[in-house]
């Protein structure tokens, strides 16, 4: 099966509502503007629920089936956008200084308004659907905040499905993979006290900038010394601050950084040496060193079942060639991961083709894309609920 034949037609309505909401950004969780306009189309569109305030911002819509008797299955998109300055100079570009939908955040909440749109008019499936509109993916774990106030059990969600949009993945086409699929991220900050004073003196300080300096080479080893090399691990030392001055060390340097990690055994090694590592570079170097070490987004782990539903959807949307049911996991990560460890499903990728890269302040989400996301999310329903 291609495309639905009306797909053309409602990725065209579908482009004016990303390229409006591509306009507004806005971040974490204060997506009030985006989130009304969101609850207004849906409400437009015939679904049968809207409710609003979900994890704070979160919308969630039901459609229920011709068959109202049966399972509810969850498609999620998410809805916030990044504090990057766009560079894009299209028409259509951010409004708000400071704010751009860097991610194609934008794209995916307009592919489930698409999807809505269909699922409404057509209502070919039995049981319900529960169309998931999230605030603060980007770093506020806004998957968490609408589990804690219970999404799944409000609204009897048996399944959940999730998809983005991939730049350098070609137009059209779909990838995924069973178990981990995005890696977990973990936040490390680290700080060094020692003796500052004069820098013509420094055999009377305690240097926290040499300190710091040996703890980032040091971190690295974990990495190269420490992990089978066929293990996945990423420890990304993004922050080194220290002095005000060109003739005086300092008293106190602050690092920061990332791990991101496939396995739970490799994140428990991972948080385990970097504290043993500190706690080495401060003996040897008469600093006191403290590390606080906070766990966020879990791995995005796929479930069998549902990814082979998936994989089965996408090829019939895109046909077998254009999908890869063995695409290999990357290390950014996806609260979506909230959604899977709550209840079983599958995450997927959808091509934007050659565009600039996710986060990239020239990132534009490709409408062209959106009717192969629209065709996805409807036969998904329809087979899921068939």
């Amino acid at each position: 099966m291609p495309l639905l034949n009306n797909a053309l037609e409602i990725q065209q309505e579908a482009t004016q509502w990303r390229r409006h909401l591509h306009q507004i950004p806005e971040l974490q969780y204060d997506v009030f503007e985006t989130a009304k306009f969101i609850s207004e189309k849906l409400k437009s569109l015939g679904c049968d629920d809207v409710v609003t305030g979900i994890g704070r911002t979160g919308v969630v819509a039901i459609i229920h089936g011709k068959n109202g008797a049966g399972p509810t299955i969850g498609l999620r998109a998410d809805m916030d956008a990044l504090p990057i300055v766009e560079a894009t100079g299209l028409p259509y570009a951010s409004k708000t200084a400071g704010k751009m939908h860097a991610c194609g955040h934008d794209g995916h909440s307009s592919m489930l308004l698409g999807a809505a749109k269909h699922l409404s008019e057509t209502r070919n499936f039995s049981g319900s659907v529960a169309l998931i509109f999230q605030p603060a993916e980007e770093g506020g774990a806004g998957a968490k905040a609408m589990i804690d106030d219970g999404l799944m059990e409000r609204f009897n969600i048996s399944r959940v499905f999730g998809m983005h949009n991939l730049p350098g993945l070609a137009l059209g086409a779909f990838a995924a993979c069973d178990g981990p699929i995005m890696a977990a991220a973990d936040k490390f900050e680290i700080a060094i006290t020692g003796r500052g004073g004069h820098a013509a003196l420094p055999h009377q300080t305690l240097d926290p900038i040499l300190a710091g300096s040996q703890l980032v080479t040091a971190l690295q080893s974990i990495v190269s010394r420490n992990t089978d090399p066929l293990a996945s691990l990423v420890i990304s030392v993004t922050q080194f601050h220290a002095g005000d001055a060109f003739n005086i060390i300092p008293q106190t340097a602050k690092i920061a950084g990332t791990v991101r990690t496939l396995q739970a055994d490799m994140r428990d090694t991972a948080e385990r040496r970097i504290k043993e590592t500190a706690a080495g570079v401060a003996l040897a170097s008469g600093v006191e060193i403290t590390v606080d070490y906070q766990r966020y987004y879990p791995v995005t782990k796929n479930h069998t079942r549902e990814t082979e539903l998936a994989m089965a959807i996408a090829r019939d949307v895109a046909g077998v060639k254009n999908v890869d049911a063995k695409f290999p996991p990357m290390m950014g990560a996806e609260d979506f991961s909230y959604m899977l460890e709550a209840r079983p499903g599958a995450f997927i990728f959808m091509g934007n083709g050659d565009s600039a890269g996710l986060h990239h302040p020239e990132y534009n989400f490709n409408d062209e894309a959106i009717g192969h996301g629209v065709s996805y999310w409807v036969k998904l329903v329809e087979t899921a609920l068939a």
